[in-house]
């Protein structure tokens, strides 16, 4: 009788090839999802006649005539193409994306920097037929934009809810990089909330989904066949993907097209302030538990902030009940809101919870800017900061819509070097403390605390924010 020895190679082998049926089970299956909704993903080309003019500083294509055949065939294939000018004087230049369907009578989605500046836009459908396409209307602030084409019974995708995907589920993309129309790539959710720089309101879904130029506008799905995002961005070094993919929460996507729909143009809250991150040391000058929440660094006058009480120096943990914990988070939700709604906020100001009433306003299409002025004066002091200050005149109070502050005269050696200080830099507050003249300025740096984080807000050119320090004993 064979020992149980002899068996051992066969058992390992028949474990081997469980395992490897485990794994194949638990690994999704996208075939059906791409069958169905492959036909509502388009290609999006676009065409931009540019004056003349523009081509002065263009480079121009070598002459290739006179080369042997071969030398000549390699440098066309090679050199990359430059643009065509048609009769007239007027280049063509083209770009390329991809979009995807959300009604039968031709409405499509896609990003506003896919069609930004065209003279014409040109969908392409999954059975090769093109349409040209009108322009309803774009968000650069969303990057979103909704075409219109004339159809009946177009395939259309199914919409999904982004705010019900979870980090580490399957997602998958359909587009054109780089021109290869309904090309497929999967992978799952980095992310969610994600904010990028300059994007204030759109909170990103990070995937690390391959997408490449091409990708760009096209639809995100979730295993359900449903799109939960449009694919955006992608962060790289090389020009290619890098495992670092954005895509617009398909939610904020409808209420922008949506509105552009109804009206053209788009509209959401705004509460009027400046804020920054919260750190460990801000959190610890402030009284807080835990680095959370959004810091007012600015409140602009008049706007909806500022008539609901909201104060420099405040720290906002929630709106309406949804906890802010990274400042990001707060830009996010107000932008979500209409304008006219009304908005709780709970705030800690001065070391004490508090709950505020306000209404909030809408953001002006082109922003707000705050003036600025160089700082001057004539009276001096001197601390132990290492810095000089001088009192604010009534102009600057004026321009600046300032109620207090000091200008920084002299940096001298002293923790205001460490810290980054400059001659010019206004200083409204100091340890939680307004600052409204030079006296109280020293009467409030000669008590400053030792070995524990101080807080100063300072304005620099228009723009406040709060930094921290230490005194060392």
């Amino acid at each position: 009788m064979p020992s149980l020895k002899s068996y051992l190679p066969t058992l390992a082998a028949l474990a081997l090839l469980s395992q490897s049926l485990m794994v194949r089970a638990e690994l999704p299956d996208f075939t059906d999802l791409v069958e169905q909704a492959s036909p509502a993903v388009v290609n999006i080309s676009t065409r931009q006649n540019l004056p003349e003019r523009a081509l002065t500083s263009q480079p121009s294509m070598p002459d290739l005539e006179g080369l042997p055949p071969m030398l000549r065939e390699f440098f066309e294939r090679n050199l990359p193409q430059m643009p065509r000018t048609p009769p007239g004087g007027q280049r063509e230049e083209q770009s390329l994306g991809s979009g995807f369907i959300i009604s039968a009578d031709g409405y499509v989605l896609t990003n506003n920097h896919v069609v930004a500046n065209a003279d014409e836009i040109i969908v392409r459908l999954s059975d090769r037929s093109e349409l040209q396409a009108k322009l309803i209307g774009a968000d650069p602030r969303t990057d979103v934009a909704l075409l219109k084409v004339e159809g009946k019974g177009l395939p259309t995708v199914k919409l999904g809810k982004s705010e019900d995907l979870k980090v580490g589920a399957w997602v998958l993309a359909i587009g054109s990089p780089f021109g290869f129309d309904h090309s497929v790539t999967a992978g799952i959710v980095s992310a969610k909330g994600r904010s990028l720089p300059n994007e204030n309101y759109v909170p990103f879904i990070q995937t690390d989904v391959a997408i490449n130029p091409g990708n760009s506008g096209g639809p995100l799905f979730n295993l359900d066949g449903e799109v939960v995002g449009i694919n955006s961005q992608i962060f790289t070094r090389s020009g290619g993907f890098m495992g670092l993919s954005f895509a617009i929460p398909i939610t904020v996507a409808m209420d922008v097209a949506n509105q552009l729909k109804s009206g053209g143009k788009v509209s959401r809250g705004w509460l009027g302030v400046v804020i920054q991150e919260v750190n460990k040391d801000l959190a610890e000058s402030f009284g807080l538990e835990r680095p959370a929440g959004a810091l007012v660094a600015q409140v602009l006058e008049g706007g909806p902030a500022d008539q609901g009480g909201l104060r420099v120096g405040d720290v906002i943990l929630s709106l309406d009940g949804k906890s802010i914990i990274m400042s990001a988070d707060l830009p996010h939700l107000v932008g979500g809101l209409k304008p006219g709604a009304k908005a709780s906020l709970d705030v800690v100001r001065e070391g004490s919870r508090k709950k505020l009433q306000l209404t909030i306003g809408a953001l002006p299409e082109d922003g707000v800017n705050v003036p600025g002025s160089d700082a001057a004066g004539a009276e001096r002091s001197s601390n132990r900061l290492g810095v000089s200050v001088v009192e604010l005149t009534d102009a600057q109070k004026k321009s600046l819509d300032l109620k207090g502050g000091v200008v920084i005269k002299e940096v001298l050696n002293g923790p205001a070097a460490l810290i980054g200080l400059r001659p010019g830099d206004i200083i409204t507050h100091l340890n939680n403390q307004a600052i409204d003249s030079v006296n109280t300025f020293s009467q409030v740096a000669r008590k400053l605390p030792r070995n524990r984080s101080v807080s100063m807000r300072v304005l620099r050119e228009d723009r406040a924010s709060f930094i921290t320090f230490k005194l060392a004993e």
